[in-house]
């Protein structure tokens, strides 16, 4: 068992709730990209099922919606600002640009989307069933614990249980809505239906995962722990270095004085 998922009882619980909750927030900020990250994921979907709607062109919507979330990058590459929140909204509109080209059926364009959602849901069911929650997986590289909250943290397992328990539940209750949609709704009906329910559940996911970690204890930092480690180590072998010279330069003078009695 390593030092970082060596059990402890001395986690530190004075952590001002005040704090706590701006740190827990500027974290989930940073994990799930923020207004900036939503924006970014509903605009393509919008503008397909706009252009739809109004020509049913199904080459062009799907055209323009891939521009759009290029344009979306190149954006942030132009500003140097992160861009793993917009590539993952490229790759997942050109899925749904592929498969809906490939099969000729506009509301493909939404089906691996819904997929993935689907799969999410069941991941965050079956990781936290399992006894290591995907949240935790998610966000304990950003709160700098990594998998310290697994044995020595109890009260954030217990935290990323229960987020994780409500980010599977509504995803699924997502897809109990959408997927019926998908055989009996047209294209721009589900795709409406699609861009409304695109923030409001998610908001409400990040809303409680925020509420649940709020309240927990205070993450354990390994990385300051390692470095904190690194640095005693260090002084440790320079206080060997250092008693080891008076002892080296004591045997040279005995040795000396020996050889001058012979």
């Amino acid at each position: 068992m390593t030092s970082l998922d060596k059990p402890t009882q001395d986690t530190d619980q004075t952590t001002d709730p005040h704090d706590a909750r701006a740190v827990t927030e500027a974290a989930l900020f940073e994990a799930f990209g923020g207004v900036r990250g939503m924006v970014e994921t509903v605009l393509p979907g919008l503008l397909f099922v706009a252009i739809f709607t109004v020509n049913k062109n199904l080459h062009m919507a799907a055209i323009a919606a891939l521009a759009l979330s290029l344009i979306l990058v190149v954006v942030r590459l132009a500003m140097k600002d992160t861009v793993k929140h917009a590539f993952s909204g490229v790759f997942g509109v050109a899925f749904g640009v592929v498969f809906a080209m490939f099969t000729g059926n506009a509301k493909d364009f939404y089906l691996p989307g819904m997929l993935y959602t689907l799969g999410m849901a069941l991941a965050y069911i079956v990781t936290t069933l399992a006894g290591v929650p995907l949240m935790g997986l998610i966000l304990g590289p950003v709160f700098k614990e990594n998998l310290s909250w697994r044995t020595r943290n109890p009260g954030r397992k217990k935290a990323y249980a229960k987020a994780s328990w409500a980010w599977g539940l509504i995803l699924l209750a997502k897809c109990a809505i959408l997927f019926p949609l998908y055989w009996w709704a047209d294209t721009a009906q589900l795709g409406w239906v699609l861009v409304i329910l695109k923030i409001p559940p998610f908001l409400l996911a990040v809303w409680l995962t925020w509420v649940f970690l709020a309240k927990a204890p205070a993450p354990i930092d390994v990385f300051a722990e390692m470095e904190a480690a690194e640095k005693a180590e260090m002084a440790e072998k320079a206080e060997e270095g250092r008693g080891a010279a008076p002892a080296a330069e004591s045997g040279e003078t005995t040795g000396g004085r020996r050889r001058r009695q012979a």
